[in-house]
């Protein structure tokens, strides 16, 4: 099987050289996706606004690779403020909390400013 790309239509994908997500094989692998709203490249304040977000992003990455978040095995969570990441749970828990894929969180800067949070996973397809 052959690798694919995938595009959000992030600006900064074309303008660092990154795709969304890479389909190889069975398995997809979804760059850092943040709280972007990439159809009006507008992005909320509130920390646990922008994760759901991010995952709203995720879910379109995996959708378009045949994959879904349920497909999850790995996920990474960098904030600039740790502290925010608890406002996070409740998000979370929506969306992982029947998939519990393996995790980790780490307080990092993000490319800008207005970013609270930033969301990378692996998934794995499922075979028929």
């Amino acid at each position: 099987m052959t690798r694919r790309l995938i595009s959000s239509g992030s600006t900064y994908e074309a303008e660092i050289g990154y795709s969304r997500a890479v389909v190889d094989g069975e398995w997809v692998f979804v760059s850092g996706t943040t709280g972007f709203d990439y159809a009006s490249m507008t992005i909320v304040d509130d920390v646990a606004g922008q994760c759901e977000q991010c995952l709203r992003n995720i879910s379109a990455a995996l959708e378009e690779a045949g994959a879904s978040l349920a497909d999850v095995v790995r996920v990474n969570y960098v904030l600039p403020v740790a502290s925010d990441f608890k406002a996070c749970w409740p998000v979370l828990k929506k969306y992982f909390g029947d998939v519990r894929p393996a995790a980790m969180m780490i307080q990092a800067g993000l490319l800008d400013s207005r970013m609270k949070i930033e969301i990378e996973v692996t998934a794995r397809r499922r075979t028929a």
